[in-house]
C-alpha cells in the first residue's frame, strides 16, 4: 500500500470556491479577499466566490474570515460545467 496522495497532474486551472459567511460585508472588501466576488444575500449572508489557485491560498482566505470574527457557514468547491460556458444557443 502506498502512502502517496492520489493527485491529478493535469489539473492546472484554479478551482472555483464559494465561501458563505454570516452577515453582510461592505463594498470595500473584494481587494482584501483577493478579488473574490462578494454577493450579499437577502437572508443576511455573504457569498465570496472566485478562483483559488491552491490549498495554501484557500487556507489564507479562511484565515481572513477567521480574523474578521464572522461565522463561517459553508465552503463549497464549485464544479465547472463546460456546457454552461459554451455559447451554442442562439
Amino acid at each position: 500500500m502506498s502512502n502517496e496522495l492520489n493527485t491529478n497532474p493535469t489539473l492546472t486551472e484554479p478551482v472555483i470556491y464559494q465561501i458563505r459567511i454570516k452577515g453582510h460585508l461592505g463594498a470595500g472588501w473584494p481587494g482584501w479577499f483577493g478579488g473574490m466576488t462578494i454577493t450579499l444575500q437577502d437572508n443576511g449572508d455573504t457569498l465570496l466566490t472566485g478562483p483559488v489557485v491552491d490549498q495554501a491560498a484557500l487556507h489564507g482566505l479562511l484565515k481572513k474570515v477567521r480574523d474578521l470574527g464572522v461565522p463561517l457557514l459553508s465552503l463549497m468547491r464549485m464544479e465547472c460545467d463546460k456546457a454552461d460556458t459554451s455559447e451554442s444557443e442562439s
